[in-house]
């Protein structure tokens, strides 16, 4: 999401700090979209419900959220034409592109109901549409999101926060659980660090979605040293304290050291490019005016292929027909990361690139368009010519995007300890946790994985309270 909008978003304004009750049936730690989508299921299941939010705004990374939402099967994605996809197929898809590494159980209950959760938001309200053009790493476009192109993240925050607000479930920012308390080796409770000081909440059930620790360089470097000096596209308070509550009160970890990096990433500033924008048609281009990958590989295969690059950067490069379909690619170019130019003459002197390589790099690639065939680097879908002046171009390099692991779930989303069993009334969702993604995240991923399990956390952790 464009940081502009993340600022000035009136969903960030929903919800003021109010008098808060000492007991609830269910405490949800954390208000993106994992937090509020187990919100609204505890809440309809009967329980009584407060979401703690540790920032002075809600939403976390959900609000940079850009790309879609990957559902197989779902209603919108037949109507628009694909009826041979599956979720078999996408657990193949996302299997191979998380290196074999998923938790299987957990990857078959995201294939299996990402659905359901795309339609329940729909349901919602949400504005969503099926998207053509696959992500990389799928072998069929199934990517959902609003219909103007613009990003998803905003749009599923927005029918989350609406309907919470009707259904009168508090969300309390500047609450920052400290501790989590525990009763004869179950939750009993939080301490909350608020403005005022700190005081203790009862409650039955925990369901933790604090997401994951992007923003803490110490911790990114600790698990993988060579990312040191990368640019994050997190928000800042992706730091990984939930981790830490976690593992107090016995939780194990899996796949911690997963962290992913993301290919089209602005330099310095950390602004993510989408991969959308690949996915409608964009290429990548080197220094030289170069191709040089097939851009729908997965994204820490892309994310290697840029770093071999003169100066381990590259130009994302797409045409008016990208910018009139994409309203992401509109506020690229109003934010000022990306140029225009008339032609591919005024494209090459901006971007300053030899002009006969970047004149003969676009011939070659629409000619591939025509041919239906990407014979040099087996591009395996191509939507558009990328022949519709004015052309855009935005110089890009790999940045930390997402870190893959964290707590050990099961597929009912309940917090397994080191001994392997479920620690009693702890549930989690989201980037917390670790085992759905493997040891790559595909793009779209996200936001199925945050729905899906979110809901699931809620259901159960309202079933459990009930229970207690």
């Amino acid at each position: 999401m464009y940081r502009k909008a993340f600022v000035a978003g009136t969903v960030l304004a929903l919800f003021a700090a109010v008098s808060l009750a000492q007991s609830f049936d269910v405490v949800v730690v954390g208000s993106g979209g994992a937090g509020l989508s187990a919100a609204i299921m505890a809440k309809e299941a009967g329980s009584s419900v407060v979401v703690l939010e540790k920032m002075p705004y809600i939403g976390g990374n959900s609000n940079f959220a850009s790309g879609g939402m990957n559902a197989a099967c779902t209603k919108q994605q037949i109507a628009g034409g694909v009826t041979n996809d599956s979720p078999e197929i996408f657990y193949q898809d996302t299997m191979k592109g998380g290196h074999n590494l998923n938790n299987p159980a957990l990857l078959k209950t995201l294939t299996e109901n990402a659905r359901y959760a795309e339609e329940w938001l729909v349901d919602l309200g949400a504005k969503f549409c099926f998207r053509k053009g696959r992500g990389g790493g799928q072998s069929i476009a199934r990517g959902h999101g609003p219909c103007d192109g613009s990003a998803v993240g905003p749009e599923v925050l927005r029918v989350l926060t609406t309907r919470l607000k009707a259904d009168k479930v508090e969300i309390l920012k500047n609450h920052q659980v400290v501790d989590i308390l525990m009763k004869d080796g179950a939750v009993a409770g939080v301490k909350v660090k608020t403005t005022k000081g700190t005081e203790t909440i009862d409650t039955k059930a925990i369901v933790l979605a604090t997401g994951g620790f992007g923003a803490n360089h110490a911790m990114v470097e600790k698990y993988r040293p060579e990312l040191k000096g990368f640019a994050t596209t997190n928000h800042p308070g992706a730091l990984g304290e939930g981790l830490d509550l976690a593992e107090k009160v016995g939780a194990s970890f899996t796949d911690i050291e997963q962290i992913q990096i993301h290919p089209t990433v602005v330099p310095k500033n950390g602004h993510l490019i989408s991969e959308s924008m690949r996915a409608r048609g964009a290429i990548l281009v080197n220094k030289d005016g170069n191709r040089f990958t097939n851009e729908l590989l997965t994204r820490d295969v892309v994310s290697q292929n840029v770093l071999k690059q003169k100066d381990g950067v590259a130009y994302l490069i797409y045409d008016q027909s990208i910018y009139d379909s994409n309203k992401l690619s509109r506020g690229y170019f109003e934010q000022g990361y990306s140029v225009k130019a008339s032609d591919v003459k005024d494209l090459a002197a901006k971007i300053n690139v030899p002009l006969a390589t970047l004149e003969a790099t676009m011939k070659a690639y629409q000619e591939a368009y025509k041919l239906g065939k990407d014979e040099t680097f087996g591009r395996p879908e191509m939507l558009i010519p990328l022949d519709k002046a004015p052309y855009y171009a935005a110089l890009v390099t790999p940045g930390i995007h997402h870190t893959m692991g964290g707590v050990t779930i099961n597929p009912s989303a309940e917090v397994q300890s080191k001994a392997g069993k479920s620690i009693p009334c702890l549930f989690a969702a989201g980037e917390i946790t670790g085992g759905v993604h493997g040891g790559n995240r595909i793009g779209g991923n996200a936001v199925a994985d945050i729905v899906t399990f979110g809901r699931i956390a809620g259901t159960n952790a309202s079933a459990y309270a009930k229970a207690h």
